[in-house]
This record gives structure tokens, C-alpha cells and sequence, in this order.
């Protein structure tokens, strides 16, 4: 007999756009429902969210999503997964944002950060959260809100702040303040090896206990929906941030497995098990799921830009009418021309961690086209991912294959360019989108409609495969002009 409640529901939470979905539980996507996301530059390095349109636009997807499964109790569970050093400040009485969302992106507390850096308190840091000293994380943020924005102070024991998940739990709870650990454990707040927020972490940044969520697991009974959102309560059954959600998308569950997720930015996880990653090479230990209390770690690489770039190339300077000419544009010409681009339009991540670069496009001549440019763009994705490789390998976690995922990777030059620059095989799954694959997962385990995560792991489904092509000296030649190209950048920066 048919199980009544047997759909799951993903609210998929990204940078630049709010999307809901509904699955089977064999992985079958059985509706989509997107929304894009209004980003806000108030200042050259600025970036912000507005949490209410989140919320509504959040909520609009995920009605259109139960309308669709016939009723909230077709539901078995909504898995929800986010950007995740985004962060909100809200009213705890009625759920009301108090400022605007500072999303990950966002490098205003760079002097801070160098600031603290300076100061030696980069080891300390790194040693109990895995992370290194930069604007990227939540914690800086949050210490730059309370002190900048007085109607954060005026609220008082009304505030709480939180990851996207967090806000987006207490929405729909009607007052559950919670973070699942993924989350918790980008914020520079949380000592990864132990139980929970530091209070050397907090006194640091200037952050008070007591306006912070719980911590909890990634699956389980992490809430339920109110009534009346939905006509009926959901339970909320998982949780992860976006790119630990994409790591158990594709199944990377076993230590030495990796995954490269291409959206607004790029993302490499290892999963390295129950044991905590130390790294050497600037690379960030961060918990990759954490189920009945156990925590299973991996070792990180975040390039800051990916598909934004292109899609700044297509908005600003208007090279292609969708990004996803970007694929024909690249293929007209047989190579980059000499052009290099490096898009470190938010500063760079790992593993230079540079904030104060900015991008740049080299090798310029008269017979330089938009192709060539674009080209160049979409090589930067393999030299930056390259780069990060050999971080990897040197902490002792070389690469033996990569999943990959995202938005950009149904990009077939691209996923091949990939294979050619890093001379390994490169696996994408026949649903790209493996994020919310990873959510649902969670959500389906944490519902009891699978035991494990290694049994949800049958939702993956089919994989193509990329095989490296690309000649030796090919290869080499093109390395070293990004060599150039990168070193150019860190010196002017």
C-alpha cells in the first residue's frame, strides 16, 4: 500500500535565488519552483539580502511545492539547505528582520579581520574552528552589526541572529531559534571538536550567547511547520548548509572522496570521516554532517567566484544574451588567445585568501575578442580548482577522482576543461542540482524514510563521465600563464 506521506520537500536557499522542491523517494524531482533573489551593493564590497524578501519569496516556492504533492500530508519531511555564512538579525517576537542580511559575499569587516590577524589570533582560531581570519565568516559580521547598527542594540533580549537556516526555521516554526551544526560551524563561533559556541570565540568577536541559536543535528526532529502556513503541520527532518548538503548529494560519505560544486562561487569538500582535518595549506576543516550526535568531518577549498562571473559578463558587460551561451562563445575559438582572467571580483578565497584583490584580465591584444574573454573565464574555473588540488595534496588528501555539481557544470566544455586541467576523471550526476539532492537525503533519514545516508544515497542516480585529453605540455603551458596572471594580482593587492 502507497505510504500517505511519502514526498520530501527541499527549500533550497542559495545567493541569488530562493527555490523549493519536491522529490520522491527514489530521487525522482517531481516539481521545481524558483525565484530570484535581489542582491544589494550598497558600497564597492558590499553585499546584502533583504531576510523578508527571503521569506516570502521562501514561502510562495514551498506552497507552490505542497500544492503540488497534493497536501501537506503527502509531505514526510522538509529538508532545508542554504548559503551559509550569510547572516540575519531578527525580532524573536514577531519574526520581523531588524537590518539587512550580510551575505557571505560581503568584505566590510576586512580591515577587522587583518586587524586581528596581526595581532597572532589567525592560530588560536584556526585551531578550534577550522577557519582562517576573514570576512567570509559570520562571527566578524556579526561583531561589525552590533557595534554599527543601533537597532540591533536597541532591541535587546528581543534579537536573534542566525544562518539563513536559522531564520528560515524560525519562520516557519513560529519561534524554533536552531542551527544545524554545518551551519554553526561556518561562523568562527563554534570549536568543531567540541560541543558547541566558545566563549573565547565570542568574546573575540564581540558576540553575546545569548542572541545565538542551538545547535543541532542534521537530521532528526529538528521542528514543525505551523498550521497555518501549509494547511497542516510538516515536520522538518534535515538540515545542512549548501555545499556539506552537496557533499552528501553526491554520495562523497566514505573519507578521500571529493566534490566540486559550481555556483556563485566553487566549493571542493574531502570528506575525511570522524577524524578532524588540521590543514597546513590554507585550506578549512568544517564539519561535514552531524547525525545522532557524531560528527563526520572534511577539509574545504571556497573559491569566492564562479558563476557569478559569468553572470557578471553577461549583465555588465554584456558578452552574451544567457549565460548559457556562454559554452558556444567559448567553443568558437580554438584557445584563449593569450587572455587570462583572474575573478577575484570578492577578493580571493583559498588558497590565497587575498581580500583586498581585485580581478583582472591579462594578455589583452587588438585581436582579442569577447570569445577569447569569455574563454578565459571559463578556464579560470579549472585554474582556480587546480589550485586547490595541490593544496589538498599537500595536506595529504590528493584528489583520485571529482564530483562535480552546480549550475555551471551542465556545461559540457567546461566539465571536459575540468577532466583536461587537473588530469583526472570528472563524474556529474544526471541531476546537477545536488545540493537539494543532499537535503532531501538528510530530510528522507531524519523522516525514517531511509535508515542511513549510505541507503539515501540510491536517490543520486546515473553519472556521465569526463576522461582527461589533454597533451602534457598543453596542459603545463597553460599553468604557467595563470601562474603569471594569479602572481600579478596577489602583487597588486
Amino acid at each position: 500500500m502507497e505510504r500517505l506521506a511519502d514526498k520530501i520537500l527541499v527549500i533550497d536557499e542559495g545567493t541569488t535565488s530562493t527555490r523549493a522542491m519536491l522529490f520522491a523517494a527514489d530521487g525522482t524531482v517531481l516539481g521545481s519552483a524558483q525565484r530570484p533573489l535581489t542582491q544589494h551593493y550598497p558600497a564597492p564590497g558590499l553585499v546584502e539580502h533583504d531576510a523578508a524578501e527571503i521569506w516570502t519569496l521562501t514561502l510562495e516556492c514551498a506552497r507552490a511545492m505542497v500544492e503540488k504533492a497534493g497536501g501537506a500530508d503527502k509531505v514526510a519531511g522538509i529538508g532545508i539547505t542554504n548559503q551559509r555564512e550569510t547572516i540575519v538579525f531578527w525580532d524573536r517576537r514577531t519574526g520581523e528582520p531588524l537590518a539587512p542580511a550580510i551575505v557571505w559575499q560581503d568584505r566590510r569587516t576586512a580591515d577587522r579581520c587583518a586587524t586581528l590577524k596581526a595581532e597572532g589570533q589567525e592560530p588560536g582560531l584556526q585551531a578550534k574552528t577550522g577557519l582562517l581570519l576573514d570576512p567570509y565568516f559570520s562571527g566578524s559580521k556579526i561583531g561589525w552589526a552590533l557595534e554599527h547598527w543601533s537597532q540591533l542594540k536597541e532591541a535587546g533580549a528581543h534579537l536573534a541572529v542566525g544562518t539563513v537556516e536559522s531564520y528560515l526555521v524560525f519562520r516557519l516554526t513560529g519561534g524554533a531559534h536552531v542551527s544545524d551544526a554545518t551551519n554553526a560551524s561556518r561562523t568562527a563561533l563554534m570549536a568543531i571538536g567540541s560541543s558547541g559556541w566558545d566563549d573565547g570565540l565570542l568574546d573575540l568577536f564581540g558576540v553575546p550567547r545569548a542572541i545565538l541559536p542551538e545547535i543541532v543535528d542534521c537530521a532528526g526532529a529538528i521542528g514543525t511547520t505551523d498550521p497555518a502556513l501549509f494547511g497542516a503541520a510538516i515536520p522538518i527532518t534535515g538540515m545542512a548548509g549548501d555545499q556539506q548538503a552537496a557533499t552528501i548529494g553526491q554520495a562523497c560519505l566514505s573519507p578521500g572522496q571529493t566534490k566540486a560544486t559550481f555556483g556563485t562561487g566553487a566549493f571542493v569538500l574531502t570528506t575525511t570521516g570522524r577524524k578532524l582535518p588540521q590543514s597546513r595549506h590554507r585550506l578549512l576543516s568544517t564539519i561535514c554532517w552531524q547525525l545522532n550526535g557524531e560528527r563526520h568531518y572534511a577539509l574545504e577549498g571556497s573559491v569566492f567566484v564562479a558563476g557569478s562571473l559569468i553572470q557578471w559578463l553577461r549583465d555588465e558587460l554584456k558578452l552574451v544574451a544567457h549565460a548559457a551561451d556562454s559554452e558556444a562563445l567559448a567553443r568558437s575559438v580554438p584557445d584563449n588567445g593569450g587572455v587570462y582572467l583572474v575573478p577575484a571580483l570578492s577578493g580571493l578565497g583559498a588558497p590565497h585568501w587575498e581580500p583586498r584583490a581585485r580581478a583582472a584580465i591579462s594578455g589583452l591584444s587588438f585581436s582579442t575578442g569577447r570569445a577569447h574573454i569569455m574563454r578565459a573565464a571559463l578556464e579560470a574555473m579549472a585554474h582556480q580548482t587546480h589550485d586547490l588540488k595541490a593544496a589538498f595534496a599537500a595536506d595529504g588528501a590528493d584528489w583520485q577522482a571529482l564530483r562535480i555539481d552546480g549550475g555551471m557544470v551542465a556545461n559540457d566544455w567546461m566539465a571536459q576543461d575540468l577532466a583536461d586541467m587537473l588530469d583526472l576523471t570528472v563524474e556529474r550526476p544526471a541531476m546537477a542540482e545536488t545540493t537539494a539532492m543532499g537535503a532531501a537525503m538528510l530530510a528522507g533519514v531524519g523522516a525514517g524514510l531511509f535508515a542511513s545516508l549510505e541507503d539515501a544515497a540510491a536517490m543520486r542516480g546515473a553519472v556521465d563521465r569526463f576522461a582527461p585529453q589533454m597533451a602534457t605540455d598543453a596542459r603545463g603551458a597553460r599553468l604557467a600563464g595563470w601562474d603569471v596572471a594569479m602572481k600579478s594580482v596577489l602583487g597588486s593587492a
